[in-house]
């Protein structure tokens, strides 16, 4: 709920979304403190990084907003990148954002809010939050295109009670244009890069260097086999493939393959064509449950990616494990990726990840 009852500090990137979410809250009246996460070493930063951060700087004493800058430097790597490039050598598919939101957005950076005097966390997300007395509710955003609900998934009650999502009910075009209108243009005006610690989006060469340093081995060369076991080429470590990847396999066959698993014991990649992506049963662990499933409406809509449109599904918990199935399986399913389980309404239940 807004209101002047307190500072509400937005965690601004210099990007549009998030000066978006900084000026409306000013001009509904709020006392707002901005908040920017330095999360980058140089050697990972994007180019331009220290001129954008003197503009956002400007912009904010446009806008008579004090700016913290926070050293996030080492929290980040340790919260973020050294996990993503371990969980890529145990042969799983991590999904940083969501892992980000955790430890960071609603961690250190919410931690420095409240220790500077702010009662409330604004972020740039596409989604749509109700608070209710001591109980937040978290919806998919109106705009279906760059709705990040699944994103937030894994963000416990506890700190979803502090934040406040202003775009709730705004697409980009609304906002790109509402800040031409008044003249304001975003320190970063671009979209942000797939993941933003990768240079270039060159995934392959930053985990072999980001291995390197933190001695983490990637597994080597290895069988490419069908499901029935029989070996038709080899592949260049499992860490370079995903569940459900077509592209970029480097054999040819009768019909697309596409990967269906990694099996880590044999360190072998599993392949089938089309008609063998179907998908069983789903287990994610690490679970955060926005409602108790006691609560749950009998309609179950899940997400097992990003942008994917929410699809029918059952489930039941078993030894601290969410056990998911799609009415109409859509797998293979990636580990390490995020299972997001909504109500019909498109409140988001719970959290988990795919094991």
């Amino acid at each position: 709920m807004l209101g002047n009852d307190g500072i509400t500090a937005v965690a601004v990137s210099g990007g549009v979304d998030s000066l978006y979410a900084l000026v409306s809250l000013k001009e509904r009246g709020e006392a707002v403190l901005a908040l920017h996460g330095r999360m980058l070493p140089p050697d990972l930063a994007p180019a331009g990084y220290e001129a954008m951060l003197e503009r956002l700087a400007k912009t904010c004493a446009a806008l008579d907003v004090p700016l913290a800058v926070i050293d996030c430097v080492d929290a980040f790597a340790e919260a973020v990148i050294n996990p993503f490039v371990r969980a890529y050598a145990a042969g799983t598919t991590p999904n940083p954002c969501a892992h980000c939101n955790v430890g960071i957005k609603f961690g250190l950076l919410l931690d420095t809010a409240r220790d500077l005097g702010a009662t409330r966390l604004a972020t740039g997300h596409y989604v749509r939050l109700e608070q209710s007395g001591n109980t937040p509710a978290l919806y998919a955003g109106q705009d279906a295109s760059k709705d990040q609900s699944y994103f937030l998934s894994l963000v416990p009650l506890e700190k979803l009670r502090f934040a406040v999502a202003p775009l709730a009910r705004k697409s980009k075009d609304e906002i790109r244009a509402a800040l031409a209108a008044k003249g304001i243009t975003p320190p970063a005006p671009g979209e942000s890069q797939e993941i933003c610690f990768v240079p270039n989006d060159d995934y392959r060469a930053f985990l072999l260097d980001r291995a390197a340093k933190l001695g983490v081995a990637l597994p080597g060369p290895g069988p490419v086999t069908l499901p029935d076991g029989k070996r038709i080429g080899t592949h260049n470590g499992l860490w370079q493939y995903t569940e459900g990847q077509r592209k970029g396999l480097g054999i040819a066959w009768s019909e697309p393959l596409y990967v269906l698993a990694k099996d880590l014991a044999a360190n072998a990649l599993v392949t089938g064509g089309g008609a063998c992506l179907h998908g069983g049963e789903i287990r994610a662990g690490n679970c955060n449950f926005l409602v108790p499933m006691a609560e749950w409406p009998e309609t179950l809509l899940l997400r097992t990616r990003f942008r994917q449109t929410p699809r029918p599904a059952r489930a039941r918990f078993e030894d601290g494990v969410l056990i998911l199935r799609e009415e109409t399986p859509s797998g293979p399913y990636a580990r390490g990726q995020i299972a997001a389980v909504y109500g019909p309404d498109l409140r988001v239940l719970a959290g988990g990840v795919i094991e």
